[in-house]
């Protein structure tokens, strides 16, 4: 996973990387027009030199030059040296001639080339401690403006480093809490704070409808299904009573019961995550299994299926038993309904872990992964009812693990992993009361 920087550090690099090219645009700058200077100063000096010497010449004939500690002239007195004549005519600077750095100008005159040289080694020593002194006070100009720049830096994203503090501190559920800033903070802070703080205020408000619709809720749904299945139960405890009709109000009684489980899930299911946790019942799924099995014995019949529940070991859980149960019936519901045949194999081992085989239509890798993907959204099947996106939210919420293996054509395995709500301890001993 990519690391994000920080407004700060990227502040600081951006303004690094400006201080340093601006001081190397300074010294490139410097450089160019001290050569440039340089090269105008000699033009001008040799220019005037070559003049003076020519119009001696004409003046006096047998004029003779006689070099100076910093002038030399070649071609007259003093023969070109080959370097001299292998560059021609023209101003030509730092050529080594000997021991020694010279700027010469060489002209053709009277059919001869002659050469006039300055000795410049003394000025090229002088001219590299300058460079060098120039150098060192651009580098430390560059590290004094890099320490404004941090400090100028931290000052600047001081007041936004704060209120993201301040955001990063909020809790869920405390309305009261707000998000503040200093006076001296600019404008777009204070934007910035209005539009968390108006969050803060239309979520405290959806929160408080979604409570008040819960209880609602809860209590409109509970009441005309305790009806039904209070007048089921009574209705199966009369004896005089057909046999045809005895199995449609079993069938009724058993409706009732998923959906009073069904609704318990989805108000669970409104609750946050650590209430969701400790809402916890003690479960034997050796007992819980048969039953769930049971339950569903019709509508496997309906299509043709059998449940083969393996020899169950001993297992305690310590969970929401609604959780429990709608967790493993809608595994199983799921089996039934994407198979058509066959044998459905339900399995528990002793690590708490619930594994349901059919022999269905299969899922590819890509429906699996969607599955997945859906249920990290908190979003739905499309044809809106509960099933395996809501099983793995169940698991992400109370540290199961849900595992499922398919391949079209060749079935479904689902692995429910229960273990971190199992209960160690040993099973009781046998003939024990």
């Amino acid at each position: 996973m990519r690391t994000r920087r920080s407004l700060r550090r990227r502040l600081m690099q951006a303004l690094t990387a400006y201080v340093a090219l601006l001081s190397l645009v300074v010294l490139v700058h410097g450089y160019t027009l001290n050569e440039r200077a340089e090269a105008l100063v000699w033009e001008s000096l040799l220019t005037a030199e070559f003049e003076h010497l020519l119009e001696r010449r004409s003046e006096e004939p047998g004029y003779q030059w006689h070099d100076t500690d910093t002038l030399v002239l070649f071609g007259d007195a003093r023969p070109l040296p080959p370097e001299v004549v292998a560059l021609g005519p023209g101003l030509h600077d730092e050529v080594r001639i000997g021991d020694g750095e010279y700027v010469l100008m060489s002209r053709e005159v009277g059919g001869d080339m002659l050469a006039l040289a300055i000795d410049i080694a003394d000025f090229e020593r002088s001219e590299r401690e300058i460079a060098a002194t120039l150098l060192g006070s651009t580098l430390l100009v560059a590290v004094l403006l890099g320490l404004f720049a941090m400090l100028g830096a931290q000052r600047l994203v001081r007041p936004l480093t704060d209120l993201a503090r301040q955001i990063s501190r909020l809790v869920p559920g405390e309305s009261a809490t707000r998000v503040e800033v200093p006076a001296s903070a600019g404008v777009e802070l204070e934007v910035i704070a209005q539009a968390v703080n108006g969050y803060i205020d239309r979520n405290a408000e959806f929160v408080e409808r979604e409570r008040a619709f819960i209880d609602s809720a809860s209590h409109e749904l509970r009441t005309p299904i305790s009806v039904i299945a209070g007048s089921a139960e009574l209705a199966l405890a009369m004896t005089a009573m057909p046999p045809e009709a005895r199995a449609k109000l079993a069938r009724i009684h058993r409706t009732t019961r998923d959906m009073e489980r069904l609704l318990s899930l989805l108000l669970v299911l409104a609750k946050d995550p650590a209430r969701l946790a400790q809402a916890n019942d003690r479960i034997l799924l050796g007992e819980l299994l048969p039953e769930i099995v049971d339950d569903h014995l019709p509508m496997a019949a309906a299509k043709g299926l059998e449940i083969a529940l393996a020899p169950l070991p001993y297992c305690e859980l310590l969970a929401p038993m609604p959780v429990v149960q709608a967790a493993i019936a809608n595994l199983l519901r799921n089996a039934i309904e994407n198979s058509d045949s066959g044998v459905i194999h339900v399995r528990l081992r002793d690590d708490a872990l619930v594994e349901i085989e059919d022999p269905g239509q299969g899922m590819s890798p890509e429906e699996i992964s969607a599955i997945y993907a859906r249920a990290a959204r908190g979003g739905v099947r499309d044809g809106g009812g509960i099933g395996l996106d809501l099983i793995t939210r169940l698991c992400r919420h109370l540290g199961w693990v849900l595992e499922i293996e398919s391949q079209p054509g060749c079935g479904t395995r689902a692995r429910l992993d229960f273990g971190s709500a199992r209960v160690a301890r040993n099973p009781p001993a046998r003939g024990a009361r």
